[in-house]
């Protein structure tokens, strides 16, 4: 009967081992869904800027319109004969009157 006990007592030692600390154990397992949930975050932020590539892409490849408003932008280029007027705001304790 003591070595029924004792043998019972291993069987269930090496088992909570594994429950617990093994390979597959409930904290491999929750550190495992905490990297699924932060990789699944960093795919959908991808997967959003994927999109405006993508459109921006689509733009780019539908004509020169796409092409010369990005240079504007980006590149503050103009085209012949357009005049570039540049607004500066004036420095937040300047007086009105220019003194």
């Amino acid at each position: 009967m003591r070595w029924l006990l004792l043998s019972l007592l291993v069987v269930l030692g090496a088992l909570q081992y594994r429950l617990w600390f093994a390979e597959g154990s409930l904290a491999e397992q929750h550190r495992l869904e905490l990297q699924v949930e932060e990789q699944t975050l960093i795919n959908s932020e991808l997967q959003a800027r994927n999109s405006v590539l993508d459109r921006e892409v689509l733009e780019l490849q539908s004509g020169n319109n796409g092409v010369e408003q990005r240079a504007r932008e980006q590149l503050g280029l103009i085209r012949e004969g357009e005049t570039f007027y540049q607004v500066v705001d004036s420095p937040p304790n300047a007086a009105p009157d220019g003194k």
